[in-house]
């Protein structure tokens, strides 16, 4: 059957009785005096569609049959789901069921209930691999205390029902269920449609999911960059509306959703459509700024994304650190050049942006190094710094500028040296100033 068709008159009249079944198996069951189940609950369209076994994870097949054998609902979801559809290879299976924690602990001895706010099951197999396994979840209640400009998320951590936990998704691509015994698709939230058509569109109405959670701005950006996806008029022009609520997110979670959107492969479109949405006048408006200000014929921070995704496709994601330095490295250059202490412009620079995101210190500071040291390794001279762990990250990059740029590269970090580059040799540690002895008398 093609993809996307649905299933035929028969199919649907098997699909009702077997919601029958269970409603009337969840009567029986019920204690005396118990309110009958909610018969008007809503129904799913469902798609009969084979998905490519080769492709689904055998491990997680077998949770999703073990739970349904033990009497429970139990499905494929989410990105997985999304990416089988799209006839892609899901990096990781996660399992949607009616059983509570509890219940699948027991089930599967080889597993571990996480999570404090909201408990999940990690089913644990050779080799290091997790299938993940949560209890279907429902949206919060409304707060009647909150205005109406005030529509974030603080608490999401209520058990549910299948068709619940769908609407409580981000995206009609995310919210797909997989019925592994019946081979069909359920869909309560018209994501078979947006698959077929390659939109990212999301549940309900687009401005108020993302004031409801800023950070699905950026989850909207990495799916289309990274699945080719087109994104939704109405969803584009509420992102345009809404980026400005990503200030109110979490900086650990801006910090890592901008990270992924680096390691995905496809770097160059994300950023690119961060910088034409205005979300990154929000989140790097050093980097904005510097491609606003730039020659028109200026391509350098393109061709240094392009770079970056052509060696993730080929060799998997990059250090954190060369993503990061090669990301900042043209403002952080422009920032540098004349200075005559490049370390403590670096510095300034960077102050910012680890503000903002919550970049680890970490990170930032070898970031600043290798931006300060970089025209003595572009002459090859090293010195004491290439005895030092960072030696091979700061190679990498100068090596992406070499490959991305070609002949354009030479030079792009000569500057004259000023009184602090030889302070930037050493770590961190090593340059604080040093107690002085006192002299024995």
């Amino acid at each position: 059957m093609p993809l996307g068709q649905p299933a035929d008159a028969d199919d649907r009249e098997l699909e009702e009785i077997r919601y029958q079944v269970e409603d009337m198996a969840e009567e029986e069951s019920s204690a005396p005096g118990a309110p009958p189940p909610d018969d008007n609950r809503p129904r799913p369209r469902v798609y009969s569609i084979q998905l490519d076994e080769a492709r689904i994870d055998a491990d997680a097949a077998k949770v999703v049959r073990r739970l349904v054998r033990a009497g429970y609902e139990a499905y494929l979801v989410g990105g997985c789901v999304r990416d089988l559809l799209l006839a892609r290879r899901p990096k990781d299976f996660d399992v949607c069921t009616s059983a509570r924690p509890d219940d699948v602990r027991r089930l599967f001895r080889n597993s571990r209930v996480i999570g404090r706010r909201f408990r999940l099951v990690h089913v644990l197999f050779g080799g290091g691999k997790v299938i993940e396994t949560a209890t279907f979840r429902r949206a919060p209640e409304a707060d009647e205390d909150r205005g109406a400009e005030d529509l974030l998320i603080r608490n999401d951590n209520v058990f549910g029902e299948a068709h619940q936990d769908a609407r409580r998704r981000d995206f009609t691509i995310n919210a797909l269920f997989y019925d592994l015994e019946r081979n069909e698709v359920l869909d309560w939230v018209g994501g078979m449609p947006d698959i077929e058509r390659r939109a990212v569109h999301t549940i309900g109405k687009p401005l108020v999911r993302f004031l409801e959670d800023p950070v699905r701005i950026l989850r909207a950006i990495k799916f289309s960059a990274k699945l080719d996806l087109g994104i939704t008029p109405e969803t584009y022009d509420a992102i345009v509306e809404a980026r400005k609520a990503l200030a109110r997110a979490a900086k650990p979670r801006l910090f890592e959703e901008i990270l992924r959107l680096m390691r995905e492969g496809a770097a160059h479109r994300a950023l690119f459509l961060c910088w034409e949405t205005g979300v990154m006048d929000v989140l790097l408006p050093e980097l904005s700024t510097f491609l606003a200000d730039r020659e028109e014929d200026d391509d350098r921070v393109w061709q240094l994304l392009q770079e970056i995704d052509r060696r993730t496709i080929e060799n998997g994601p990059l250090d954190d650190v060369v993503l990061w330095t090669v990301l900042l490295a043209e403002p952080l250059r422009e920032a540098c050049d004349g200075a005559r202490d490049r370390v403590e412009m670096a510095h300034e620079f960077l102050e910012g942006v680890v503000d903002r995101l919550n970049v680890p210190r970490r990170i930032a500071e070898s970031i600043r190094r290798i931006v300060a040291l970089m025209p003595r390794l572009e002459s090859g001279r090293g010195g004491r710094f290439s005895r030092t762990p960072l030696y091979p990250v700061a190679m990498e990059v100068l090596d992406i500028y070499r490959n991305a740029l070609g002949d354009a590269a030479e030079g792009a970090f000569d500057a004259p040296e000023g009184p602090s580059d030889n302070a930037a040799l050493a770590p961190t540690e090593e340059r604080r100033p040093r107690k002085r002895r006192r002299r024995r008398r």
